[in-house]
């Protein structure tokens, strides 16, 4: 990183100088946790930008209604970075939103860097923890090429890839990566690896640190980076800046990035697993060297609270009605709640690879990268805290542990375990009747709720009613 939390506006005002920026950058982040941004010249940073910030209308950005839609952004000096894709040398940083008050301005309580602060506050104030360190795996496709639309006369979608199976009558060299069959392939399969370790390297120069990065199971184009460790509120804006990175490297090499949980009919599709661990006074809460899994009873009770919540989460975590075409057996997606070692059809697997004090930690394998990764961690914090506070036990409420395969087990015992939701809606509907433990603490505000369900059920309805090109495959003649 560039900058600190210490970093202060002369520090900023002297790298301007010293490496001729021209540009300052200001992103801002909008309800489905999109990027957007506004710039000024660098001559014009200076104190005032710190203490006035820079003036937007909040209305256009998804949020609900407030009595003054006129906001101001405050930059955030310690995530200031330079842009590697902005041909004019640009500063850019993120920041939060205010609402202009008297006699001070006073953060919006909806704004999603806001959210997951609060969140961390919160679990603060409760004394179980004062860090949540986690780690997103990042799926996510690479095309050479994407057509879509969506209009009365024409519901359409064609991708290509050469990686792709079905190019072996077109491409001509052979090197096509079988259906299913693209888990850690070598080149020259293996056609995006250059492509992946720049961004790689885009990363690290941005302050993300890189855990290594791979070709995963699906053949057309699915790619994997998996990132270090890090302080929640970090990691949320670091989330941020990859999915940025990844889109805009694909972009400038005539390819394009996609994080939709499900592009393509048949293979895998993209995940964003969701490492985590707590701790208090910088030591490691999760492990106990008799617990299961070498698991502590506050780590289980976390897991619980994970459980318990499963359904409505997935309405912030996977919060698409593409989610939900990536939730189905036979693709390593989790669709039953419960918990396991090394188990990856459970939505919770403890990875038996981290066995150190310092390490020893779960996954949350259902959350994808159409989500508003403020709100998501956030959401994830606020249920594990719950789970610890009412203690919990996950084994008690029958979620496990599930040490064995469950996508093999019969009909009749599938039936006996309790499944996500299977569809956007359902989700929004165990959200709407599940979320007191979000608005603890006043982390979620009532109003953001409301505004979310209102916003992802008129989005799933219109999905829903849109006729779909298999519709015509199966109906058309009947």
């Amino acid at each position: 990183m560039l900058f600190n939390d210490k970093t202060s506006v002369k520090e900023v005002q002297e790298f301007i100088e010293d490496n001729e920026i021209e540009m300052v950058d200001f992103k801002m982040v909008d309800i489905d946790g999109r990027w957007r941004h506004i710039t000024i010249p660098a001559e014009r940073f200076n104190e005032d930008t710190m203490k006035y910030g820079i003036g937007f209308d909040g209305s256009n950005y998804g949020y609900a209604p407030v009595e003054n839609s006129d906001m101001v952004f405050i930059p955030d000096l310690s995530t200031a970075a330079v842009d590697p894709f902005a041909e004019v040398p640009t500063l850019t940083m993120s920041g939060d939103a205010m609402i202009i008050s008297r006699p001070e301005n006073k953060p919006f309580d909806q704004y999603p860097r806001n959210v997951i602060k609060a969140a961390v506050e919160y679990m603060k104030s409760t004394g179980i923890a004062d860090e949540m360190i986690i780690g997103p795996e990042f799926e996510f496709h690479v095309f050479d090429d994407i057509s879509f639309e969506t209009k009365p006369d024409s519901v359409r979608c064609e991708i290509d890839t050469e990686e792709a199976d079905w190019n072996t009558g077109n491409c001509g060299d052979g090197f096509q990566i079988p259906h299913k069959g693209g888990y850690h392939i070598g080149a020259p399969q293996d056609r995006y690896y250059n492509l992946r370790s720049q961004m790689c390297m885009l990363m690290e120069d941005w302050g993300v640190k890189v855990k290594y990065h791979h070709h995963e199971v699906g053949g057309p184009g699915q790619l994997e980076i998996e990132v270090e460790l890090a302080d929640v509120a970090q990691m949320a804006d670091n989330t941020m800046v990859t999915k940025y990175i990844i889109r805009n490297a694909a972009f400038q090499e005539g390819c394009t990035a996609t994080f939709m949980p499900k592009p393509i009919y048949g293979e895998a599709g993209n995940g964003m697993h969701v490492h985590m661990l707590l701790k208090k006074d910088g030591q490691p809460l999760f492990y106990d060297e008799n617990g299961y899994a070498q698991l502590s009873k506050l780590a289980h009770n976390f897991m619980g609270g994970l459980l318990k919540h499963a359904k409505s989460l997935c309405a912030i975590t996977n919060p698409s009605t593409n989610s939900f075409k990536r939730l189905v057996p036979g693709f390593e997606a989790p669709v039953t709640i419960g918990y396991a070692t090394a188990n990856r059809s459970a939505v919770i697997r403890i990875p038996a690879y981290a066995k150190s004090p310092m390490s020893k930690r779960f996954e949350l394998r259902n959350p994808d990268g159409t989500c508003n990764p403020y709100y998501a961690y956030a959401a994830i914090l606020m249920a594990g805290l719950d789970g610890v506070i009412n203690e919990i036990d996950p084994s008690a409420c029958g979620w496990g542990p599930y040490d064995f395969n469950l996508f093999d087990l019969s009909d009749e015992e599938k039936a006996k375990i309790d499944s996500l939701p299977k569809t956007l809606d359902e989700a929004l509907e165990a959200l709407r009747e599940d979320h007191e433990y979000l608005t603890r603490g006043g982390v979620f505000p009532e109003r953001l709720i409301n505004i979310w369900i209102q916003r992802k059920s008129k989005e799933a309805a219109r999905i829903n009613q849109m006729p779909h090109p298999a519709e015509f495959e199966r109906y058309y003649d009947l």
